[in-house]
């Protein structure tokens, strides 16, 4: 038989507030994500990770960036898929540091 979630010992309750600052952040970057379709970007993660790709379009709080990778590598196949970027990267929304538009 099932727990009720009163029974169970809960380890981490987000903060209600936390959790509209991070809904709110996810629908803007979602939004910018599908304005900015098919534009050259670099995007840096709060952890310092920094990718150089094209926007490929956001979807259920993820960010598709398609990269480069050299010749070789096994190429992922995902509804944005586009030969050119050879490979697709899934960036969670609110791990995003920063996006900037690269001029081409």
């Amino acid at each position: 038989m099932y727990q009720t979630i009163a029974q169970q010992n809960v380890i981490y309750q987000a903060d209600p507030d936390m959790v509209q600052s991070l809904r709110s952040i996810r629908d803007k970057v979602h939004g910018l994500g599908n304005l900015h379709r098919n534009k050259h970007v670099r995007v840096q993660t709060i952890d310092g990770h920094v990718y150089e790709g094209v926007i490929l379009g956001a979807e259920g709080g993820v960010l598709h960036l398609g990269i480069r990778q050299p010749a070789g590598y096994q190429r992922f196949f995902y509804p944005y898929y586009n030969p050119y970027y050879n490979v697709i990267l899934p960036l969670v929304l609110y791990d995003l540091l920063a996006i900037t538009l690269l001029t081409t």
